[in-house]
């Protein structure tokens, strides 16, 4: 049985996305300030008004959360650096939810943002993991692409997947991305094309990957009276989970976190899957897709392929998911990918979305996953908000 206190009074309000771009000769502390300067400009207060910072970056070095604050002439009470991948939006809202609730803060910002230059993703891969520089590299092995292709291959043996199921994960997020006006893939994909992309290294093919890209993401965390005297649109804060290295024993990962915190994210939110309006996971790859689909109760384990060919993912659909398109089409910005689903969440529950709205959407479930070595990705999280 959980012993953690809700999040009672704690709301996530003024979700920021900074257009990507596909290459970027801007700084991450550039993209990074651009999406603190919109954040403090809609929510109405001033920069000093801000008195906790959480950030997240793979290319802030050699800074940290530390050197940022003097280079953004900020002067925070709380502080937390996040270096999670694609978990850190749902750790970045768990913990700045903590210290607004014990009152270590008033206001936090949090943010993620990353640059991307013509060298940045093999200077990122060359650097990323100790296991990753020691275990696999060596053998030919760089880069996420590899690590994928073996959780996907080793994913359509145990569960019948096939590519046409992965396609449909791909294709409906694609639908989705043509009326999110950032989103940096803008032309229909369908199943034959889908089907027809060159092979990156099988089973993952062309539009199985992310498109690394520069951009930022950000959002405020305070509590509801503070939001409420600004007059901030706001969802609270119903829940989360985080879990790193889950399921150490498993041989290959087939499943994530998710599974093993799932009872209590849907216990401490009074909720249950059948409650949840919208999904937005985290999606680098489609099989890892289909594991939170899983992992977080929509189907059982190995149902995930069965689920995408039952269900339209489409905004306009009976199960809406990445409503903007998810990573797979808007582009992966480093850490802000992480990111990416909460800003998303955050708009279309209070009403406020840049493309199309989904209808009598309320509650939201946000997921993340984020530091993949060879064989699993290390951290997972998930969030379940709703409109206050």
């Amino acid at each position: 049985m959980s012993r953690r206190a809700a999040y009672d009074g704690v709301v996530a309000a003024v979700p920021v996305t900074i257009p990507y771009e596909r290459y970027s000769i801007q700084t991450a502390h550039w993209w990074i300030g651009r999406a603190l300067a919109e954040t403090i400009r809609r929510a109405g207060i001033r920069k000093r008004d801000i008195d906790g910072l959480c950030v997240s970056s793979f290319t802030l070095g050699p800074d940290t959360a530390v050197g940022l604050t003097q280079h953004l002439g900020m002067s925070p009470r709380w502080l937390d650096h996040i270096p999670m991948g694609g978990a850190t939006g749902v750790v970045a809202l768990r913990r700045a939810a903590r210290a607004v609730q014990a009152g270590d803060a008033e206001i936090v910002a949090c943010v993620a943002g990353d640059t991307n230059g013509p060298d940045s993703f093999r200077a990122l891969v060359a650097g990323f993991s100790r296991f990753a520089a020691d275990a696999t590299y060596p053998y030919g092995a760089a880069g996420p692409n590899g690590s994928f292709a073996i959780l996907t291959d080793a994913y359509m043996r145990r569960f019948g997947a096939t590519r046409e199921d992965f396609a449909r994960i791909c294709v409906a997020q694609r639908q989705n991305a043509l009326g999110f006006p950032h989103a940096l893939m803008k032309r229909k994909l369908t199943m034959e094309e889908y089907l027809a992309a060159r092979m990156v290294s099988s089973p993952v093919a062309l539009f199985d990957c992310v498109m690394p890209c520069a951009g930022a993401e950000a959002f405020l965390v305070m509590r509801d009276d503070t939001a409420a005297s600004l007059g901030l649109k706001t969802a609270r804060v119903l829940s989360t989970i985080e879990r790193h290295n889950a399921f150490p024993e498993d041989p290959i990962q087939l499943r994530g976190g998710w599974a093993q915190d799932m009872p209590e994210l849907y216990a401490m939110a009074g909720t249950t899957p059948a409650g949840i309006d919208l999904l937005q996971t985290y999606d680098d790859y489609p099989v890892i897709v289909m594991m939170q689909f899983e992992d977080l109760g929509f189907c059982a384990k190995g149902e995930g392929p069965e689920f995408v060919r039952s269900h339209d993912l489409t905004l306009a659909g009976d199960f809406p998911h990445n409503t903007s398109g998810g990573q797979l089409s808007v582009g992966q910005a480093g850490a802000a990918g992480g990111y990416l689903g909460m800003t998303e969440a955050l708009r279309q529950i209070t009403g406020t979305p840049l493309g199309p709205q989904v209808a009598n959407a309320r509650t939201a479930l946000v997921s993340g996953f984020g530091m993949i070595n060879y064989d699993r990705g290390l951290c997972s999280g998930a969030a379940i908000l709703q409109a206050a």
